[in-house]
């Protein structure tokens, strides 16, 4: 997949909710707690951002209550080096940002999520409300099925906009990300089928590819069978996680061309030493779609993406907190055999 040569304002554009995440400090219990740590979050933030981080130019779409705390996430969105140009205000009355609590496990206690979001400013955010030329401003548009979920009026928009940058030719990226919570499977799959005719880049779980779509077989199989079923799909990919305990996590990825008809898959991240597990696969996608671009290979995309996901556990917060040379030392490191410097000084 090669990338275009035009000159466009971003590389990539993202559209999602941006929330509050409040997170007991440590190991606490939020049922216990008395102090929060504040920081923001959500899908489609913490990939764009994790672009910009490497160096390319990014945009955010979403909507913020017009208040002390909209200007809180506006600043961290800004602290990423990406783009606020596209970020609508609310000033009704009823503004809010949606809030998310979560707390971290310790083997045998399970990590918990627990969301505060409904009715919040995102929901009544409308396509409308774009200036039209921002569809010709982009080489890649990413959303997942967290915001098609949210709301039905933030689904149709996100739909329409998904036909408009698709029309004006950019490519679309889609990560499924399936949140039971939010909506059925049933509902989930009837959304994304009719999406998929358009959609570029497919990010998808071998689990939501069996249980939601109903694939069988090795994945590999099911990749080729997905691409045949929608042709418009160029790459699809699928990571792979295997929970240790809450502290120890092997990560990596299979990577399939849909046009080449090729996969690839590089060697795991073993015994990941994990600090914060959320945000993980927003920065495999952060780091596919960077490969993506940068070198239009699914060897590239597999390699920064698994790199990117592997660092975002060991760090606290949403968003990975790491350059291009950081990525890039733990791809060099990540391939090298034998001794191994144990620091870097």
């Amino acid at each position: 997949m090669k990338p275009s040569d035009e000159k466009k304002s971003f590389e990539v554009l993202g559209l999602g909710e941006v929330m509050l995440r409040l997170s007991p400090v440590g190991k606490e219990r939020v049922s216990y707690c008395e102090t929060f740590e504040k920081m923001a979050g959500g899908s489609e933030l913490n990939v764009v951002a994790g672009i910009s981080m490497l160096g390319m130019r990014t945009g955010m779409i979403t909507k913020l209550p017009r208040n002390d705390i909209g200007k809180f996430i506006k600043h961290k969105i800004r602290y990423t080096g990406t783009s606020d140009d596209y970020i609508i205000y609310d000033d009704s009355e009823e503004k809010r940002l949606g809030v998310y609590y979560y707390e971290s496990g310790a083997y045998p206690r399970l990590p918990v999520v627990s969301y505060d979001r409904k009715g919040s400013s995102f929901t009544t955010f409308r396509h409308s409300e774009l200036p039209e030329d921002i569809y010709t401003s982009t080489h890649i548009f990413h959303t997942s099925g967290i915001t098609l979920a949210l709301d039905e009026g933030v689904c149709q928009s996100a739909m329409e906009m998904m036909h408009k940058f698709y029309k004006a030719g950019a490519l679309i990226s889609f990560d499924v990300n399936y949140r039971a919570s939010l909506w059925s499977e049933e509902k989930a799959r009837e959304t994304i089928t009719s999406l998929l005719p358009m959609i570029d880049i497919l990010f998808v779980s071998e689990e939501t590819l069996r249980r939601m779509f109903g694939m069988k077989g090795e994945l590999t199989e099911i990749h080729r069978e997905f691409a045949k079923k929608y042709s418009s799909l160029k790459v699809i990919a699928s990571t792979k996680r295997t929970v240790i305990s809450s502290q120890k996590h092997t990560f990596t990825s299979l990577i399939y061309d849909c046009k080449e008809d090729r996969h690839f898959g590089d060697a795991p991240y073993e015994n990941i030493d994990v600090i914060d597990r959320i945000g993980s696969g927003d920065a495999y996608v952060a780091g596919a779609l960077y490969g993506l671009r940068r070198f239009g290979t699914i060897e590239a995309a597999a390699e920064y993406g698994d790199a990117m996901a592997a660092v975002k556990n060991t760090v606290i917060g949403d968003m990975t907190e790491c350059d291009l040379a950081d990525i890039e030392r733990v791809i060099k490191n990540h391939k090298e055999t034998g001794p191994k410097s144990e620091m870097i000084r």
